[in-house]
């Protein structure tokens, strides 16, 4: 079996995307998937990196783009009222849902309920009202598994995403979303069919040509 752990935070329409396109990508495979939520921006700070919404010109390009791949693999897309958006409450209601035994990671009904909560319907995500009925929902579904439910803005909840995000960062992570497999690191939606390939045991990763990549000398840096 093989152990998948994907990174994600909610804000990313190229991870919503991932998110939904994962299921066909490992069809036929013996797989365990943790869905793991990290902050974003704690990434890209860690890099010295702006978002995609944060540069104008792409910003522009991510949206145009994210709605053609969306029509293009059949999945409903809607962009919400305001973008970008503080996913914070969002990333720690998912993490509100971790078990004790597994304290950094939700199950993929609550992640496509986050997801959804924000890529479908076109509407505010951080709106106060949706919010709660998001919570409710949540709680509800902890209640049926019989699991407790933390507070979202407990300071256990809290850790948990500042662990996941160091975590992520200390596994060379620097977007999502990002799936991790034997400690192999597959970024974006279309790093999707590099992963099957992978796990189908593809010659090019026994080759030598994933180590060389990182091998590569560098000619020049620009001045920051």
């Amino acid at each position: 079996m093989h152990d998948i752990a994907f990174y994600f935070d909610p804000i990313s329409p190229y991870a919503y995307l991932a998110f939904e396109r994962l299921p066909e990508t490992l069809m036929g495979l013996s797989v365990r998937v943790r869905y793991k939520p990290v902050l974003f921006a704690g990434l890209l700070k860690a890099h010295g990196q702006r978002g995609p919404a944060e540069i104008v010109p792409k910003r522009d390009w991510t949206y145009r783009h994210v709605g053609w791949l969306a029509q293009h693999h059949g999945l409903p897309l809607d962009l919400p009222a305001t973008h970008p958006f503080n996913p914070l409450t969002l990333l720690r209601m998912a993490l509100a849902c971790t078990t004790s035994d597994a304290p950094g990671e939700c199950n993929r009904y609550v992640a496509e309920q986050v997801f959804h909560h924000v890529w479908r319907g076109g509407q505010d995500p951080n709106e106060p009202a949706r919010l709660a009925a998001l919570e409710a929902l949540l709680q509800d579904h902890m209640r049926q598994r019989q699991k407790p439910w933390l507070a979202p803005d407990s300071e256990e909840v809290k850790q948990r995403l500042r662990s996941n995000t160091e975590e992520a960062l200390a596994l060379g992570l620097f977007g999502v979303p990002a799936i991790v497999v034997n400690g192999r690191v597959f970024w974006g939606l279309d790093g999707l069919p590099m992963l099957r390939d992978y796990l189908d045991d593809g010659a090019w990763f026994t080759s030598g040509a994933w180590e060389a990549a990182a091998a590569l000398p560098v000619g020049v840096q620009r001045q920051r």
